[in-house]
């Protein structure tokens, strides 16, 4: 199943995506109004989400495609979005490329322990045909597409799409950097739905494209079997030590990066498909 927040005024509300269409759960039970509600309510009954939701599609009025893609918000509004980096040999080369100090991602490439780092808060995450931000004292900017795995109370209940807007001038600069040179307003965004059911998530097909206009100017592609580590060690490394909150998010890292002579533009647009999951697209705008 995909799950969706639509917006609703000053409110959401959850639909469900099965094989036989779409639907709204919150027509059913006016309490189900967020992916959070769903998976507190199936943990206090200790029964599956997707359980949960079957039991109520009958009754459940039905959602267009066209409002599933006009209406959808960030699915998950997690409490802290946190990423993995240098999971993919493109990303070591791409860190190594831009930093004086390269042989520190290589390091981190082949150690034992991953580089986990925090990455957003609600308030900068963005959803579906909202905008991106790049920093204003920042020339060197670029999308980094990742698979997203999404936890409740530490444990991962879905996978979604996220985009990890990064600075590249800036961490390139200087490694201490990094938390400027992600955190910021507008430094991430998520969605379009969170996928209950991806039975391998590293087996699935990412591609990236690059709008300016009417031109392409970056169109990529690659499989998430490329990551060199496994989504579960990726997570017991977050939440290892650590307090997670009740909803969370963990990108387990980039997977394209556009060559070196790249830089985001306002105005351009940023198109993510990840296989089984859908399609995250943002238009860029400056912070």
């Amino acid at each position: 199943m995909r799950y969706y927040q639509l917006r609703d005024g000053n409110s959401q509300r959850l639909a469900v995506e099965t094989g036989d269409g779409a639907y709204d759960l919150t027509s059913v039970k006016p309490q189900l109004r967020t992916l959070r509600d769903l998976l507190k309510s199936s943990s206090i009954a200790e029964t599956a989400p997707d359980e949960l939701s079957a039991r109520h599609l009958d009754a459940a009025e039905a959602v267009s495609e066209q409002r599933l893609g006009a209406d959808a918000t960030d699915p998950v509004t997690a409490d802290e979005v946190w990423a993995a980096g240098v999971t993919y040999q493109i990303s070591e080369e791409a860190r190594t490329e831009e930093s004086d100090t390269p042989e520190m991602y290589l390091d981190v490439y082949d150690a034992e322990r991953p580089e986990i780092f925090f990455k957003s808060t609600p308030n900068r995450t963005v959803g579906p045909g909202e905008a991106v931000g790049i920093r204003a004292d920042s020339d060197w900017d670029v999308p980094e597409p990742e698979l997203a795995v999404v936890l409740y109370e530490g444990e991962i209940v879905g996978y979604t799409i996220g985009n990890d807007m990064s600075s590249r001038s800036i961490e390139g600069k200087n490694p201490l950097y990094l938390p400027q040179a992600k955190v910021y307003d507008r430094c991430c965004s998520v969605g379009p739905a969170v996928a209950t059911d991806i039975k391998d998530p590293h087996s699935l097909t990412l591609s990236m494209s690059i709008h300016r206009g009417e031109d392409r100017v970056y169109h990529a592609e690659t499989n998430t079997s490329e990551m060199k580590r496994t989504c579960e060690e990726l997570v017991s490394y977050y939440t290892a030590h650590n307090a997670v909150p009740e909803l969370s998010v963990l990108l387990t890292g980039t997977s394209l990066v556009p060559d070196d002579d790249f830089t985001l533009q306002e105005g351009d647009e940023v198109t993510i498909d990840i296989e089984s999951i859908g399609t995250l697209k943002n238009h860029v705008t400056v912070v």
